[in-house]
């Protein structure tokens, strides 16, 4: 019985969502709620993924509203936010997670295939090598 109300209003909702869709965008956080409520009622992932959907996009027009969801999200800032999860790297892995955030290394796969692959090689110098022993003296014949 809940799944069929869930899913009633989320078709309800989608109905409505062509409305909204039509009205001009703005850069407020309603113009913003309008157009994540109008993407999630589109989502094909069913009732629960509808509602959760919903229930998110709520949550962040609350959070815009009282001024505590960042709009300063671009490259820029990504950069600095991956730079600061090395922080709490231990201290001897800190400038290899550095040097990877920043692009040293090679890349492989990507978020659509499920992942991102990232690998730096290093050369870790090792041990000297001792010198060979002296030969034994030569003995008189």
């Amino acid at each position: 019985m809940q799944k069929t109300v869930i899913a009633a209003a989320c078709l309800a909702a989608a109905l409505a969502a062509d409305v909204f869709a039509a009205a001009p965008a703005g850069d407020g956080p309603d113009a913003r709620y309008q157009r994540e409520r109008a993407a999630c009622l589109s989502d094909p992932g069913g009732a629960a993924a509808c509602q959760t959907c919903l229930r998110e996009a709520g949550a962040a027009l609350a959070e815009a509203r009282r001024g505590q969801l960042g709009d300063d999200s671009g490259p820029q800032q990504w950069r600095a936010n991956a730079l600061r999860r090395c922080q709490a790297q231990p201290a001897s892995e800190r400038e290899l997670c550095e040097r990877l955030t920043l692009g040293e290394g090679r890349q492989q796969g990507s978020v659509q295939e499920g992942a991102i692959v990232r690998e730096l090689v290093t050369v870790v110098p090792g041990a000297p090598v001792p010198p060979p022993p002296p030969p034994p003296p030569a003995t008189p014949r």
